[in-house]
């Protein structure tokens, strides 16, 4: 791939597109698919099965004569239609039978096809024990989405053909068989146990599963359903704190989407070294056991509470309702992120809510300004999973909230109804949700979707205020800065009304705004407001219901008073932005009365962050202060924000933190990471460093424990002395096999930052390191060492990231290599020099710091 290829232009932003993607399709359908039922006979320890596919096709024409399925690397013995052999065909890819008899309409066929499969590559996945990880459980796991499900059975393998399933397995026993649908029979046969579950409901062959293991199960249930979590003995009290809200969530779901919960049972199955958060097969969702909480992860863990809802929400959305091709794929993604924001309004409150869709929205913006633009509904790609991105699950979710806050809650929730019952057990595209729309509420919503959906991209506000006062006018300038200048009529603007409140402290409700609703659909527009008084305060955007980007240009008295009393968390958020680029001691005092005051602890970590970009020495006071938070993520964004302010006295107190301990794994693992950083810039003194190495050293001998998170930021902490060949040994040490997956990853990557100052010896050595670790087939491993490649800055790891895209047989690997190579090779280029300019410059920043604050402190003396 030349390199030219990424610089072509896209307003600015990469394409998605990369050199080989197409246009794709569904293919031509031949019939319906009624039936598929899999009977299946486990050999576990040789990572094979063998059995047989029938397929009960309804044909919609007369005259075919061959019928084309997906099989990838299995072994086909026979195939057989109404009992009659049949000849066929078997490239590796595709099966293709010539039919004896040709179609007729309405006359059905059952084709049955013997097969077996040997150490499969994909789609069903063999966990066992081995020399390096003897305490590994014994799982069998399948993973359909987005088209591996031909890697386990002959299928038509795509999402628009909908059929009833079954699967019938023979597992040695003790081990348990969970499949979609119910348990319609076990029998026990010698050693064996022959389970056989039936899925009466249609849906796509990429939501057929099985998972096999010696669970524990534990039950609940909802309106005389059966809930049913599944996990390794002994982790029954992490299932429970982890799961069991299950029940709840789904009397929630059934009420919001106004259709009860559609299967016979919900189970979640925890498996080892799933290569997904979860996978929503329909009735048996799979989670990954690294979700299960301790008592102490939940204190400050949100994520598994998160997963759990969201899985379950594409029961409906996605199961019950199933895109009918790849390309929709945001509408089943989307609301099962927004259902993530649903649940935390429900459950804790509609502040919190905001937040959480505040960081959806900066997730997909980081991905649309580093990694690339593109439209959220597109059908050119190389591979389906390509799709499953940010811009389907955030910019989705922001999408479903824009519709929300566009028709208002209770026609919101009539045309999400209208959705799903009119499509239930249907396909769907992005169509038929305006459609719905418009059937329940009589909007057209198209214009919404034409900005947001169909095109890449979103607002880039840039908003001013003065106040005259002589004429009581308040002057308001919006500039959408995406677009470029004299471009009024350019394709890149939005055109939105905007709601802009003015704020007034001084009243008893201080929390009422003045609304005003103005039309934005220029670059540069100035709206002029009569006021009577002066406000404190400008909410733009009030509830802030777009997903956008702003900067605002106020005076630094009104930022406070908005940081310090708009209602809405988010326009707090914004004004503590506004603050921390102005500087100074002012902002620095209202940022720290934030942290301290504000009652919303999404605010209070923002506010940790902010203050941690003032370079002034009374930052750091302001911070402290916030290690005392009752809230564990306020404690970790302090923390955070300390490795920023590299002082011996930031210094000291995360040592101190360290040495005291924390409740609370991610603050530890924070601090771990932060002394690495504090201690690697700018402690000129060596005893330190080998201080910080041996503290990090004896973190990883003695603080293994609840999904590795505190020896990972030991481990982070350790790549950040880039010139130590100690902290190299030591993280080389960490990524031999028998080290806990999670650590083991984590050190992968962290080879990628060490890089950046060793020696041309050393940098050999971690080269060697990747080489080898890149030979290893498990995904996550994979993903590791491309994105350790990425960070470093020698041509050769161009090289190892070239085989590694050649050789992966997962599309995600292959994709994030490439885009890592395009990384290496910017680094190669401009980055020397601008290094050296950023070195000198952080210099001269910090000179200027400790000026700036002593002059500050003269200056409020004298005062």
């Amino acid at each position: 791939m030349s390199k030219s290829y990424f610089d072509t232009d896209n307003n600015g932003h990469k394409p998605f597109e990369l050199p080989g993607a197409r246009p794709h399709y569904n293919p031509d359908r031949p019939g319906q698919v009624e039936h598929i039922f899999l009977d299946l006979s486990l050999d576990i320890p040789k990572q094979s099965y063998q059995g047989s596919c029938s397929i009960r096709l309804l044909p919609i024409r007369n005259g075919i004569d061959r019928l084309t399925l997906d099989a990838v690397n299995l072994n086909i013995e026979s195939v057989q239609v109404d009992d009659v052999p049949q000849t066929f065909d078997y490239d590796g890819e595709q099966l293709s039978i010539q039919l004896s008899e040709v179609t007729q309409i309405g006359k059905r066929l059952l084709i049955a096809i013997a097969y077996s499969v040997s150490k499969p590559q994909r789609g069903i996945y063999f966990i066992q024990p081995d020399k390096h990880y003897p305490n590994k459980p014994t799982q069998v796991w399948t993973q359909g989405e987005d088209e591996d499900s031909r890697f386990w059975f002959p299928c038509f393998d795509y999402p628009g053909q909908l059929s009833t399933s079954e699967i019938r397995v023979r597992v040695p026993n003790p081990l348990v068989a969970i499949s979609n649908g119910e348990l319609i029979d076990t029998t026990e046969d010698g050693d064996d146990k022959i389970y056989h579950w039936s899925q009466q409901q249609i849906h796509p062959t990429y939501l057929m599963t099985l998972a096999v293991g010696d669970f524990a199960e534990i039950r609940d249930e909802w309106n005389g359903k059966p809930v049913t979590y599944y996990v390794e003995k002994g982790r029954e009290e992490d299932a429970k704190r982890s799961m069991g809200k299950t029940p709840r969530m789904i009397e929630f779901l059934s009420q919001k989407y106004g259709y009860p919960y559609p299967f016979p049972k919900y189970a979640q199955v925890c498996v080892d070294d799933f290569i997904f958060g979860g996978m929503e097969n329909t009735s048996t969702t799979l989670l990954t056991d690294r979700c299960l909480l301790d008592e102490r992860a939940a204190l400050d863990n949100r994520n598994t509470e998160s997963l759990v809802v969201h899985e379950l929400a594409h029961q409906w959305f996605g199961d019950l309702v199933v895109i009918k091709h790849w390309s929709h794929a945001w509408i089943k993604e989307g609301m099962a992120s927004y259902s993530e924001v649903m649940w935390t309004e429900q459950e804790y409150s509609l502040e919190e809510a905001a937040y959480y869709r505040l960081l959806e929205a900066r997730r997909y913006i980081s991905e649309d300004s580093s990694r690339y633009r593109r439209p959220m509904v597109t059908h050119v790609y190389r591979e389906a999973i390509e799709l499953y991105d940010r811009h389907i699950y955030e910019k989705g979710s922001c999408v479903y909230h824009m519709i929300r806050a566009q028709l208002g809650d209770e026609l919101f929730w009539q045309a999400i109804q209208t959705f799903v019952q009119d499509n239930a057990h249907k396909t769907v595209e992005t169509i038929d949700l305006l459609r719905a729309i418009e059937k329940a509420t009589g909007h057209n919503l198209l214009f919404l979707f034409d900005q947001y959906v169909y095109r890449g991209g979103h607002p880039d506000f840039k908003v001013a205020y003065s106040w005259d006062g002589d004429a009581n006018l308040a002057k308001i300038t919006v500039t959408q800065t995406q677009a470029a200048e004299g471009q009024n009529g350019s394709k890149d603007l939005f055109d939105l009304k905007i709601p802009i409140g003015f704020g007034y402290t001084q009243e008893e409700e201080s929390r009422k705004l003045k609304t005003f609703t103005v039309r934005v659909n220029e670059r540069e527009q100035s709206f002029y407001f009569p006021l009577e008084n002066k406000p404190q305060f400008i909410s733009f955007d009030v509830d802030n219901n777009y997903l956008k980007t702003v900067a605002l240009e106020y005076p630094i008295a009104e930022l406070k008073a908005q940081l310090e009393s708009d209602p809405n968390p988010i326009s707090r958020i914004y004004a503590a932005e506004a603050l921390s680029k102005k500087g100074g001691l002012e902002a620095t005092k209202a940022l720290s009365a934030s942290l301290k005051n504000d009652p919303l602890w999404g605010v209070r970590v923002e506010a940790a962050k902010q203050l941690a970009k003032i370079n002034l020495d009374q930052a750091f006071d302001g911070l402290v202060l916030g290690l005392k938070d009752k809230n564990a993520y306020v404690r970790r964004s302090v923390v955070e924000a300390l490795g920023q302010i590299k002082t011996a006295e930031s210094y000291k107190v995360v040592k101190g933190l360290l040495q005291k301990g924390d409740p609370s794994y991610y603050v530890e693992a924070t601090a771990s990471r932060v002394i690495g950083a504090i201690a690697s810039a700018n402690l000129e003194e060596k005893p330190k460093e080998d201080k910080v190495l041996k503290q990090l050293k004896g973190i990883l001998e003695e603080k293994a424990g609840w999904n590795e998170v505190v020896r990972s930021g030991a481990i982070a902490g350790l790549a950040e002395f880039k010139t130590s060949e100690a902290a190299l040994n030591l993280l080389i040490e960490y990524t031999k096999l028998g080290v806990p997956q999670p650590l083991r990853l984590a050190t992968i990557r962290a080879l990628g930052k060490i890089s950046g100052g060793q020696s041309p010896v050393n940098l050999e050595r971690i080269l060697e390191k990747l080489t080898e670790l890149a030979k290893e087939t498990f995904f996550l491993t994979q993903v590791a060492v491309a994105s350790a490649l990425g960070q470093m800055e020698t041509p050769k790891a161009v090289g190892i990231l070239r085989s590694l895209a050649e050789q992966s047989a997962d599309g995600r690997v292959r994709r994030s290599a490439e885009e890592e190579i395009s990384k290496v090779q910017k680094n190669i280029g401009s980055e020397k020099t601008l290094r050296q300019l950023r070195e000198d410059f952080d210099q001269l920043k910090q000179q200027n710091q400790e000026l700036r604050s002593r002059l500050e402190n003269l200056e409020a003396k004298s005062k």
